[in-house]
C-alpha cells in the first residue's frame, strides 16, 4: 500500500500531465524583464527522482534534510527530493540571505541534519554552516538521473518536515508536520480558495521557506496539479509590478501576500505599469500572516479596479505554522466584512460595536476551512461565547504534532482539551467570534498593558503611521519592564522625505496624537532611519526583535530622535 505524499503527487500529475509547465520561476537576478525558467510535471519528477536517489545513498529515510536553495525551481527539487527518499525535509534558505547567518546556525544547531541540499553555486558557502563530520552535502542541480527504483513509504504520521517558525514573536522554533498534516491543509486551502485543476495558477514571492510560501508554491499545487509560478522575495520588494505582472500573465491566479505589500504595491506600481495590466482573471488574493487593515484593501483595489480587479477576490485569513498554515478565510464570491468595535470596550474584552466614538476598525478572517475553532478562556480552558474577546484554538488533522526536540513547550501549546475531547491547538492569538466570523485582535504576549489597561500594539501603530513624518507599515509598538510595571514604546522609521531637523516636532505630534486618542503616555518614541527597524524573512515588522534590540541598547547609536 502507497502512503500517499507531496512526492506520490507529484508522480500521479507527471503521468497525467507530463508534458505541462508544472513550474515557471521568474529570474530577475539575470535579466530585468525576468527571465522564465519552466519544468515540465515529467522534467520536475524526473529531478526529484534524481535527487531522492542520491540522498538514499547518504542518509536513512527518517533523518534530517536542509534545503539551503535560492528562491527558485531548485528549491522545489530540493524539497520534493527530501520527501521522495522519506527524510524530514527542513525547508530553510541560501546563506546569502541577508541578516539571517545567525538564525541558520541556530536551526541547523537544533534540526542536527545529516543532509544539506543546495546548488553548485552556494557548496562552499554551506560547507561553513554545516559540521562535515555530520552532515553530507549535495547539489541539486548536479545530480545525475535516477534509475526507476522503489521508494520508501512512510506512515501518514511520519514527519514530511518540520517548519522552523519566523522568529516574529518568539525564538525560531521547528513544527513538526505529518504527512497527514499537510496533505490536509494543502486540500484544505485548495477548496477554499477555489483552486481547479488545469484552471488555477498559484503566483508566489513569498519565501518557500515560509509556511505560506511553502503552502502556495508546492503543497497546493501538487494536491490539485496546479502550476505555480514563482518569484523571489527581494524582486518583488525591488519592483512590485512584477508581482502583478505574474498575476496578469497567469489566468484563474491565487497569490498571497502579507497585508503591507498591498498597499506597497498600490502606491509603487506606475500607472504605465498599470496600463498593461489584466487582472480580471484573477481568482483569489489572500491576505494574512500580520493584522487586514480596511484601508489596505481600499487602497489596492482603487489602484488596481481599473485593471478588472474584481473586490470579491480579496480573501482575508489567518493561520499560523502550528496548524500547518491556514485556519479561517472569507468566504469567494464576496467582499470582506469589516465591523467597528468600541475600543475601549475590545480591550476590555468584549466586541460591541462602536456607537460614534473612539473605535478600532477590524478586517473580518471569515470561517474556519475544515477544522474546528473556538475562542477560549486560556486559564480556564472553557469556550467564550461569542462577541467575547479570548485565545484562539484549532482542531483538525492540519495541526501538527509539536515542536522539535521540545517536548516543554510542546505540552503548553498542543494537545490540549476542551469541552471533553484532545487535541486542540492554543494559538497564542487573541480573537472574538461576532456573528460567527473571526476577528483577529492581536497576540496575547503583544498586549501592551499600562495601569491596567489594555491596547493592542496594532491601534497604536495605525495611529503614528497616519502622520506624514512616519514611514507607512513601518512602526512597532511594545511594552518594557520598569520598577513601577510595563510602559509603552514606539520605535519608527522616519518618511524618507522628512528632514531630521523636523523630526522633534514630529516626535513631540506624535506623543500628544497617542495620549489623546488611545490615554497612553509614551515612555518613549525612537525615530530610525528608512530600512531600520527589524523585519521578519517574509516582510513582517518583527516586535519581539524590536523589543529586544531596544532593550539591549541596539538602537542607541541609530536612533535620530
Amino acid at each position: 500500500m502507497t502512503t500517499e505524499t507531496l512526492a506520490t503527487l507529484l508522480r500521479h500529475w507527471a503521468g497525467r500531465r507530463g508534458d505541462e509547465t508544472a513550474v515557471t520561476f521568474l529570474d530577475y537576478r539575470t535579466s530585468e524583464d525576468g527571465r522564465a525558467a519552466f519544468l515540465t510535471w515529467r522534467e520536475l519528477d524526473d529531478r526529484v527522482s534524481a535527487v531522492a536517489a542520491r540522498a538514499l545513498e547518504l542518509a536513512e529515510p527518517g533523518e534530517r534534510a536542509a534545503v539551503l536553495v535560492e528562491q527558485s525551481a531548485d528549491y522545489v527539487v530540493a524539497f520534493l527530493g527530501a520527501l521522495r527518499a522519506g527524510l524530514v525535509a527542513v525547508p530553510l534558505f541560501a546563506p546569502n540571505l541577508p541578516g539571517h547567518a545567525g538564525r541558520l546556525t541556530a536551526v541547523l544547531a537544533d534540526c542536527d541534519p545529516r543532509l544539506a541540499l543546495t546548488t553548485a553555486p552556494r557548496l562552499d558557502q554551506v560547507a561553513e554552516f554545516v559540521d562535515p563530520k555530520r552532515t553530507e552535502l549535495v547539489a541539486v542541480d548536479l545530480v545525475p538521473r535516477a534509475r526507476e527504483r522503489e521508494w520508501p513509504v512512510p506512515d501518514p504520521d511520519d514527519l514530511a518536515y518540520l517548519q522552523y517558525t519566523s522568529g516574529s514573536t518568539r525564538s525560531p522554533a521547528g513544527v513538526m508536520l505529518s504527512h497527514r498534516n499537510v496533505l490536509a491543509n494543502a486540500r484544505q486551502a485548495c477548496e477554499a480558495y477555489g483552486a481547479v485543476t488545469g484552471h488555477t495558477t498559484t503566483v508566489s514571492w513569498l519565501p518557500l521557506f515560509h509556511d505560506m510560501g511553502l503552502v502556495l508554491g508546492i503543497a497546493a499545487p501538487m494536491v490539485a496539479g496546479m502550476a505555480a509560478t514563482l518569484l523571489d522575495p527581494v524582486a518583488f520588494l525591488e519592483s512590485p509590478g512584477r508581482w502583478l505582472r505574474a498575476l496578469s500573465a497567469s489566468p484563474g491566479a491565487i497569490s498571497a501576500a502579507p497585508n503591507f505589500a498591498y498597499g506597497y504595491s498600490a502606491s509603487r506600481v506606475s500607472e504605465r505599469e498599470k496600463s498593461y495590466l489584466e487582472l480580471s482573471r484573477v481568482v483569489s488574493l489572500i491576505n494574512g500572516s500580520e493584522p487586514v487593515l480596511p484601508s489596505t484593501i481600499a487602497q489596492f483595489q482603487t489602484a488596481f479596479g481599473e485593471c478588472g480587479l474584481d473586490p470579491a477576490v480579496h480573501r482575508a485569513s489567518y493561520g499560523l505554522a502550528e496548524a500547518t498554515v491556514l485556519v479561517s478565510v472569507t468566504e469567494a464570491g464576496k467582499p470582506s466584512r469589516q465591523v467597528s468595535f468600541d475600543r475601549d470596550r475590545l480591550a476590555a474584552g468584549a466586541a460591541v460595536p462602536s456607537g460614534g466614538g473612539d473605535s478600532s476598525t477590524l478586517v473580518s478572517c471569515g470561517y474556519a476551512a475544515g477544522q474546528q475553532l473556538r475562542v477560549v478562556d486560556p486559564e480556564q480552558r472553557k469556550a467564550l461565547p461569542d462577541g467575547t474577546v479570548g485565545e484562539i484554538w484549532v482542531r483538525g488533522e492540519n495541526v501538527g504534532r509539536g515542536y522539535w526536540r521540545n517536548p516543554k513547550a510542546s505540552a503548553e501549546v498542543f494537545g490540549l482539551r476542551l469541552d471533553g475531547t484532545g487535541g486542540w491547538l492554543a494559538t497564542g492569538d487573541l480573537g472574538v467570534l461576532f456573528d460567527g466570523e473571526l476577528y483577529v485582535t492581536g497576540r496575547r504576549k503583544d498586549l501592551v498593558i499600562v495601569d491596567g489597561r489594555n491596547h493592542y500594539p496594532q491601534d497604536i501603530e495605525q495611529t503614528v503611521e497616519e502622520h506624514p513624518a512616519v514611514r507607512r507599515h513601518s512602526a512597532a509598538a511594545f511594552a518594557i519592564p520598569l520598577d513601577e510595571g510595563e510602559a509603552a514604546v514606539v520605535v519608527l522609521e522616519r518618511a524618507k522625505n522628512l528632514e531630521e531637523a523636523n523630526l522633534a516636532a514630529a516626535t513631540e505630534a506624535l506623543r500628544a496624537e497617542v495620549a489623546s486618542r488611545h490615554g497612553l503616555k509614551l515612555t518613549d518614541l525612537v525615530f530610525l532611519a528608512p530600512g531600520e527597524v527589524p523585519r521578519t524573512s517574509s516582510g513582517k515588522i518583527s516586535r519581539s526583535s524590536c523589543r529586544a534590540r531596544y532593550l539591549d541598547g541596539a538602537f542607541a547609536d541609530r536612533r535620530l530622535s
